[in-house]
């Protein structure tokens, strides 16, 4: 039952999102003119109004909107062929469609946006996962350490370190990260500013894995949530240190060793836990200034460009893929928490 109420929410929170995407991109201006350019005849222009629905009443271009963005639908064999659909599709002349979300072609490239923004998106959980990992690895660390040492230095530090990384604005601290890393000391890390996963090799003119430029900014994409998880952490032990069981487990003489890491840590981890899964759905969908700023090419690099461009398809490809992937890590995490921690009810 709480499994159903939280897809109908999920579900809800997406439609809105779908709905104010609609009512946003009404004003951007006449798509028909964006798409022929300044040179294009009255003639171009009906014809790709008409292909996008903009001859309709408003709400008949909803619905169509609402048709093409849908997992199920139906359409008709003409705009499965012309649209490139891809999925499963049953019936006749018009058929129900379990199919990928059609959101439409870009107007700079004429390329479909879902090969775009599935291109960005390997980008972003990439450099999203490296940041999590990091800052799982480190903060968990910290926190541990700080925990064990309560009141003295290292505890304090880890303390400052962790206020001093939630307070820094992500943009800023990439800005200060790039400069000093990327270009100050660049003859002793190799690193550059700017650099995406693969970079192509200028004499052969082959693809290759650039591992070094996923350093910088998956470090700084990784500070705030590694501060919130030192602290997480350091008070979540605190706690479990305090338990009687602890106690016991010192007084029968069990390893400290023993101790912290296989009965206190593993009890302190849930609402570690949910920290966790929660900040990897806002990395995912907020890593667009960090992106830009190192010109990693992922939703965020993809999705500035595309409005620098005024490639409004892109752009609502990018919000809406963000989006989804925010609802649904929130959900998995909500359902991961209730089954770690059963005292959580309705």
């Amino acid at each position: 039952m709480i499994f159903i109420k939280k897809i109908i929410y999920a579900t809800t929170v997406l439609f809105g999102i779908l709905i104010l995407v609609f009512l946003l991109f009404q004003f951007f201006g006449d798509p028909a003119k964006m798409i022929a350019g300044q040179s294009g005849d009255k003639k171009t222009l009906d014809n790709i109004r008409k292909d996008l629905y903009l001859d309709k009443p408003k709400w008949k271009q909803f619905l169509y909107y609402i048709n093409d963005v849908s997992p199920v639908s139906l359409h008709s064999k003409e705009e499965i062929v012309a649209k490139n659909l891809k999925g499963v599709f049953i019936g006749k002349n018009i058929k129900l469609s379990l199919k990928f979300p059609y959101l439409g072609k870009s107007y700079q490239s004429k390329k479909e946006v879902r090969l775009i923004i599935g291109e960005a998106l390997k980008g972003t959980i990439v450099l999203a996962l490296t940041a999590m990992f990091f800052a799982c690895f480190v903060g968990i660390t910290l926190g541990v350490i700080a925990a064990i040492n309560k009141d003295s230095w290292i505890d304090n530090a880890a303390i400052l370190s962790g206020i001093a990384g939630i307070s820094a604005p992500s943009f800023f601290m990439a800005i200060l990260i790039a400069y000093f890393f990327g270009f100050v000391l660049h003859d002793y890390t190799g690193l550059h500013l700017t650099g995406s996963l693969y970079e192509i090799d200028e004499v052969t003119g082959e693809k290759y894995l650039a591992i070094k430029n996923l350093i910088l900014p998956a470090f700084t994409l990784g500070i705030r949530p590694l501060a919130i998880i030192s602290q997480l952490t350091r008070s979540s032990m605190l706690d479990v240190l305090s338990q009687d069981y602890i106690r016991t487990a010192y007084a029968k003489g069990l390893n400290k060793r023993s101790i912290i890491l296989k009965h206190a840590l593993r009890n302190a981890l849930n609402p570690v836990l949910t920290a966790i899964t929660g900040w990897f759905a806002e990395l995912l969908a907020g890593a667009f200034f960090i992106e830009y700023i190192f010109g990693w090419k992922g939703i965020g690099e993809t999705t500035v460009d595309a409005l620098e461009k005024l490639d409004y398809p892109v752009v609502i490809g990018a919000v809406l893929c963000s989006a989804t992937f925010f609802v649904l890590i929130n959900l998995i995490t909500d359902i991961i928490y209730r089954k770690i921690d059963p005292r959580i009810s309705e």
